[in-house]
């Protein structure tokens, strides 16, 4: 099996970009901030759960990361750079701390690096697990609208709110609530000392009003990039900003071939 998925050409002697989505996105989430690198090949996936890859079901994060795998493969990528958002970053940082042949290098926006103990855990998959069983049993709208009031979410305003509710409300719940089971941070492990390890670049992107994230982001990396006029979600509340800043990246440690 393997991810559904959206690819773009570029210069074969570039690494690939692949881009992850957060949780209720799709492989149409990153697209605005890959066009403009075109340069680079761009390979933007639907996570299970999501999209075209709707009907995939995991079980963990090793059987996410097994998919990723395979999807790489499938399409003869030997290298590139993941780059994924909130529930995206986690897959992505998941997938990295593997260590995978190929993988030159790693961008996170606004991704939670894992808890550090056990009552935390079952705390978190506690909470996950009930909004799992509203995705199962009410509409869509009607979750979403509480969803995107959560702390984290606070810099939204009302039409951002609503425009998000109205795009996330497409999905189907039951795969939603299947997904957010399979990958809560109640399952995760504390990727934090795996990520120092690793032995390619790490990059971290956090919204300026995102204060929970921007103390999270220092835990990952020393490589830490504000994004300004943007809270959790800052490469759909500041697009230009978000692709400026992976150009910047991407210059400086593929300077070589730029």
């Amino acid at each position: 099996m393997t991810l559904q998925g959206q690819a773009f050409d570029g210069r074969r002697s570039l690494p690939w970009l692949v881009f992850l989505h957060g949780f209720s996105g799709d492989s149409r989430e990153w697209q605005p901030v890959g066009a403009s690198l075109e340069a680079f090949p761009r390979l933007y996936l639907d996570l299970p759960g999501h999209g075209g890859s709707a009907a995939l079901r995991v079980n963990t994060f090793s059987q996410v990361s097994e998919l990723l795998r395979a999807t790489l493969s499938s399409y003869n990528i030997l290298k590139y750079w993941l780059v994924g958002y909130s529930l995206g970053g986690r897959v992505a940082m998941y997938h990295a701390c593997q260590q995978p042949d190929g993988l030159c290098g790693l961008v996170v926006e606004g991704g939670y690096p894992g808890l550090s103990d056990d009552a935390a855990r079952a705390q978190r998959l506690a909470g996950d697990q009930q909004w799992a069983t509203r995705f199962r049993q009410q509409p869509l709208a009607d979750v979403f609208n509480d969803w995107y009031r959560q702390p984290v979410f606070a810099s939204l305003n009302e039409t951002q709110r609503a425009q998000l509710i109205a795009l996330r409300s497409q999905n189907n719940g039951p795969a939603l609530a299947a997904m957010l089971e399979a990958t809560s941070l109640g399952h995760q492990p504390d990727l934090r000392a795996a990520l120092h390890a690793v032995p390619f670049p790490v990059h971290y992107l956090y919204g300026e009003f995102d204060s929970k994230f921007q103390a999270l982001a220092t835990q990952v990396t020393c490589r830490c990039h504000a994004i300004p006029a943007a809270g959790h979600n800052a490469h759909r509340e500041n697009p230009a900003a978000v692709a400026f800043a992976l150009a910047q990246i991407l210059r400086l440690e593929i300077k070589d071939t730029l």
